[in-house]
Formats: C-alpha cells, structure tokens, sequence
C-alpha cells in the first residue's frame, strides 16, 4: 500500500498511471490520437460551449472505460495465469464497457458533425460569426496538452510532469503569450508576453530539467497550434 503522506502523491500516481496505461496499450494511444483530431474537428466545425461540454464528456468516459479495462486485466492476470471462465468472463465483460462507450462516442459525433447538418453550417457562415473564444481557448489548450502529453510519453525521457523530450512549462507560457497577443492586438503587450514567456523557458534550461532544444520544440509547438487555430480553423481573435 502507498503511504500518501503528501497530498500530492495522490496526483502523483494517479498521472503515472495514465503514462503507463499510455505506454502498454496500444487502444488507449489511438484513443489519445483520436482526442487530438476531435479536438482539431471541434474548433472546425465551430462547436457551441454546450456541444463541446459534451464532446469533452464522451471523450473521456471512452478514455475512462479503457483504463478500468486496463485494471481489470492487470487484476486478473495477478490472481491466476491459467485459464479459468470467471477470468475471461471479468476481461470481456470490461472490453464490452469500452465498446459501448466506443459505440456511443460514434453515435455523439454523428449527430453533433453530419447528422446535426453542421458541414452546411460552416459552409455558411464561415468569416461571418465569431466563436466563443473562452471555449475555443479552452480546447486549444487540452489540443495543446494531449499532444505534449503523448510527445512526452512517447519519447520515454524524464517524467510527464518534470523533463521529457519537449518542455510543457515553457509550451504553456508562449501559447498564453500567443493568446494575449491575440486578445489585446497591441505589438507592444505582445512583446512583453513572449518576454515572460521566454523567462520560463530560460529557467528550464538553467535548472538543468530541459535542454535548449527542448524548450524551444515547446515554444515552438505552442505558438504554431495557436497561430493556426486564431487564424485558421476558428478565427476567434480577427485582426485588424
């Protein structure tokens, strides 16, 4: 048993446990995979808080029934290793609960894309209503999260809350320097962001926890997914 004489040991391991899941199952990475394009689906199709609430929702009770599988698998294998009908019923049971959340992911993305008529919405009102920036923001930054959450794990260096091959603290603050940029559209507030944004990507490298190269393959991936979504797939801050 784990002594959780930090509060923050809870956090702790319930993230290693997302890695390892991550790491061992090859349905939870196309799950993860699947969340990326979504999301990118999402600031497309321009969906309203409401729809992207729900989107949010489905999302993760696939991702939730794919880790109660994982468990329950892990449990079983620990309690016998030869055949047994309990065994297999337990695990099939499990992969059936993933395939029902599955099943209605499909069915919720049908009738909130093709079947709700939204590519004839877009078609129409493209460059002529402005989104609801809090909810394109709030996507953006879990589009930004899942990929640098992969991008970490995938590359098995360091830990996803500390190190790995891409630095979060500093992909963090260059895409909130990217977002105040847009917001207040002045070059002088805009320069004053990125300089704080590259305060904490300097002291990443100066605390030894990433390295140069790091820090700016976060900087860089940060404000690329920004630029492109205020002013590609949901314009939410147009330009003057």
């Amino acid at each position: 048993m784990r002594l959780l004489t930090n509060p923050m040991n809870g956090f702790k391991y319930a993230i290693e446990g997302v890695v390892h899941v991550f790491r061992t199952q090859r349905h939870m990475r196309f799950h993860f995979l699947t969340l990326v394009l979504v999301l990118v689906v999402s600031l497309v199709f321009k969906l309203t808080r409401e729809e992207v609430i729900i989107l949010l929702f489905t999302i993760s009770l696939v991702l939730t029934a794919e880790m109660f599988n994982t468990a329950i698998e892990a449990v079983v294998d620990l309690v016998t290793q030869t055949y047994h009908p309990l065994a297999k019923f337990a695990k099939d049971i499990a992969a059936g609960a993933v395939l029902i959340t599955t099943i209605n992911a499909l069915a919720v993305g049908f009738l909130l894309f093709p079947g709700g008529d939204r590519l004839k919405m877009v078609g129409s009102t493209i460059g002529m209503h402005s989104p609801d920036w809090p909810t394109i923001m709030i996507v953006t930054f879990l589009l930004l999260a899942v990929m640098i959450t992969m991008w970490k794990v995938a590359g098995g260096k360091g830990k996803l809350l500390k190190g790995g091959i891409v630095s979060g603290h500093s992909a963090i603050g260059f895409f909130l320097a990217t977002t105040i940029m847009f917001m207040s559209r002045k070059v002088s507030v805009g320069i004053m962001a990125f300089l704080l944004a590259v305060l904490i990507a300097q002291s990443r490298v100066e605390g030894g926890i990433h390295t140069l190269r790091e820090v700016i393959a976060g900087a860089l991936l940060a404000t690329g997914i920004a630029c492109v979504v205020y002013t590609v797939l949901s314009p939410v801050f147009p330009m003057k």
